[in-house]
């Protein structure tokens, strides 16, 4: 059996060696690229993210990153996003006062928790919605690794009846935050899965899943 294409969006955002290395663990045949049809035509589009969120958004416009992801989804093609890479997913991002468009997949705004301790760095447990396939087989208990300020604090996107709602998977440092998202071929995390041991081998495993 083949193992499933995916390509790692090169688009200038941290090091994205240790993403291709846990998914060719996971059973990919990974490619880092910001080529546009590579990037459209492979079975699973893997987005990192680190650092600031606009110049995650100006980087990833660079290679019409945004663009391949919104024709990807068009074409109920997968795409997983991660950290920052789950926040230009939203609407907006506010950084220090500055607001920054995003992808604008789902309606939202990326903004600093509320916390006594920022930035959020470390293990947590999530809370997960029944019927997840990207946590199916883990136990409840199973912890992932978090480096990040900002968050998603309220989900915004209501159930408008047409179509399954969204899987929205919380976790809690000083307040609730999205921690992960399932919505048909769109799935994302806050946490790093390539960083969170064989909890986070696992939903990379279950995520390649869905590519066949």
């Amino acid at each position: 059996m083949s193992k499933p294409t995916v390509v790692v969006l090169d688009y200038g955002s941290g090091n994205i060696r240790s993403a291709e290395r846990a998914l060719e663990r996971a059973g990919a045949q990974v490619t880092v690229t910001a080529d546009v049809d590579a990037a459209l035509n492979a079975d699973g589009l893997f987005v990192p993210g680190v650092g600031a969120y606009a110049a995650c958004m100006a980087g990833l416009k660079a290679v019409k990153g945004d663009r391949i992801i919104g024709r990807r989804l068009a074409g109920g093609r997968p795409v997983l996003g991660i950290c920052v890479g789950m926040q230009i997913l939203f609407e907006r991002g506010v950084e220090h006062g500055v607001e920054t468009a995003g992808c604008d997949e789902w309606p939202g705004t990326v903004e600093r928790l509320d916390a006594p301790i920022i930035p959020h760095m470390g293990w947590n447990t999530l809370d997960v919605p029944e019927g997840s396939r990207l946590f199916a087989g883990l136990e409840a208990d199973a912890r992932f690794y978090f480096v990040h300020s900002y968050g998603v604090r309220k989900w915004e996107l209501t159930d408008t009846g047409r179509m399954a709602a969204p899987l929205v998977t919380w976790a809690t440092h000083g307040e609730p935050f999205v921690a992960a998202v399932e919505n048909g071929p769109l799935s994302a995390t806050q946490f790093h899965p390539e960083k969170s041991g064989d909890a986070g081998a696992h939903v990379l495993e279950n995520w390649l899943k869905q590519l066949a």
